[in-house]
């Protein structure tokens, strides 16, 4: 037994667990009605005001996405269609600072890009890595946490940072990408985009495809090294965001190609790596990429916080063609960001202009409620269903709805994912290591971890700092150890799991 208090909810209830949702089985859909996740997810979105919790720092533009291949086969959503044409918002951020940070401190990249479609918008949320720390959003706000600032003293700690990661071992693919190059990027336009979860795409006759996005910079991928950033960091907070701007105002307008990996509906239940699981990746070489079109950014926002702060990304926004899956990490997400934007912009945020759909008109009963400056006639009831026929308001149609699906059966638990065949925390963080970085990149990414060993003060965390990466590789951990100046061997886990 444990000799820390038991978790509660802030009304005083014991929590069963801080590691798992309540979902339909290992595999199914979590469950709305978890009172302590919906608790957990709605607190920390108003932690702070007004600034955005975590990508508080960002910039983005405008521009056009084109397709300019054919995926009907996959799709019916007409933004994917042969030839279709979409506006496009973009807004790239760094995760972890607050407003005033330096751009080009070590952090993921987010890449929030919103397609203005025919039918409403489409949101796909992601980072400049195709994948994430968690599997499961329970755990979410706990990471966070962990790289803000301590209570006390109100500083960031390496400590802190550590702690977590070593004790939740499915971060270390994301980890490895954090502290290899794609942690310090030349600039937001020298990133790929991912959508990092898996999606859903539905065709025209129903058929059912999984899919992930990829959007691939035409202006290569390229990192900056570490003594640059920290020089840029003193001289320009701002570097990223600014050079964006420069960019574009010259007429050097950043382009990025769409990609998607599709995989088969049924193959999901057999294949090898949990495909729902927001920690892996899906091999190329299983599900080669599919090219759907270009996107190119070309017109700055004429107001900042009007067209990029007040901007309010959901991966929830999806059109018909296309849907969510059981990714647990998406399907919180669904609902975690609409409720951070009414908190943080207000009830009626869809209807400032930088959210409102471009084509799709707006109907429903949904009514009042801070700052409404869109409103019906007087003639539109307020309820359905009414007996006032096509002046008493609109009516749902089933066969325009989001129709992507799948099974779902089982009792309701708390517990992990189903593993699948070669479903393990390390495997792919440490093939990225061996087979995707060069060696000039291995040598930078030691040379990192080296710093982040050297910033620990507690020899609980530092002796599982290198359990943690010797679990990756263990001649990357030995490296590191010499480097440390420290006899060169593997350390037992100390405190995992307690």
């Amino acid at each position: 037994m444990s000799d820390k208090p038991t978790t509660t909810t802030q009304t005083g209830t014991p929590v069963a667990s801080d590691e798992h949702s309540l979902t339909v089985g290992a595999d199914g859909i979590t469950a709305l009605h978890d009172r302590y996740l919906v608790e957990k997810l709605a607190s920390f979105n108003r932690e702070r005001v007004p600034e955005r919790n975590p990508h508080a720092k960002g910039g983005g533009a405008f521009g056009e996405f084109v397709v300019t291949e054919d995926v009907s086969q996959y799709t019916r959503a007409a933004v994917f269609q042969p030839g279709a044409k979409s506006e496009t918002l973009l807004r790239f951020s760094s995760v972890a600072g607050e407003q005033g940070s330096p751009d080009t401190w070590r952090d993921v990249r987010g890449f929030a890009l919103r397609f203005y479609t025919t039918e409403g918008n489409l949101d796909i949320v992601g980072n400049n890595t195709p994948v994430f720390f968690l599997r499961d959003a329970i755990k979410f706000p706990d990471f966070i946490h962990s790289q803000k600032r301590l209570g006390g003293s109100g500083l960031r700690d390496a400590d802190m940072q550590w702690d977590f990661w070593t004790l939740s071992p499915e971060s270390a693919h994301q980890v490895t990408y954090l502290m290899g190059d794609r942690g310090l990027s030349r600039s937001w336009r020298h990133v790929n985009g991912y959508g990092s979860h898996t999606y859903q795409w539905v065709n025209a006759a129903g058929e059912r495809f999984w899919v992930q996005y990829h959007f691939l910079s035409n202006q290569g991928v390229e990192p900056m090294f570490a003594d640059e950033a920290e020089r840029i960091a003193g001289e320009d907070a701002d570097y990223y965001r600014r050079d964006l701007y420069e960019a574009i105002e010259r007429g050097e307008h950043p382009s990025w190609d769409v990609y998607v990996q599709v995989m088969p509906y049924e193959d999901a239940k057999t294949y090898r790596f949990n495909p729902f699981d927001m920690t892996k990746v899906w091999p190329k070489a299983d599900y080669p990429r599919i090219k759907v079109g270009t996107f190119t950014l070309n017109r700055n926002p004429r107001n900042f916080f009007a067209e990029i702060e007040q901007a309010a990304f959901s991966p929830g926004n999806q059109v018909p063609g296309t849907g969510i899956s059981p990714d647990r990490m998406l399907m919180a997400r669904v609902f975690a960001y609409n409720d951070a934007h009414r908190h943080r912009i207000g009830t009626n945020f869809n209807q400032l202009p930088v959210n409102q759909p471009h084509a799709a008109e707006v109907n429903n009963y949904m009514h009042e409620g801070n700052m409404q400056y869109h409103f019906n006639g007087p003639e539109h009831r307020v309820y359905t269903p009414n007996s006032y026929g096509a002046a008493g308001g609109p009516e749902a149609d089933p066969a325009r709805g989001v129709e992507a699906s799948w099974e779902s059966d089982g009792e309701l638990i708390r517990t992990a994912q189903t593993l699948h065949s070669e479903d393990d925390d390390f495997g792919q963080a440490g093939t990225l290591y061996r087979e995707v970085f060069s060696d000039e990149e291995r040598e930078r990414f030691i040379e990192t971890l080296t710093g982040q060993y050297n910033a620990l003060t507690v020899p609980a965390i530092q002796e599982r700092f290198f359990w943690y990466w010797g679990q990756v590789d263990q001649s990357l951990v030995e490296a590191i150890r010499a480097r440390v100046g420290l006899p060169v061997g593997q350390a037992e886990p100390v405190g995992v799991g307690e």
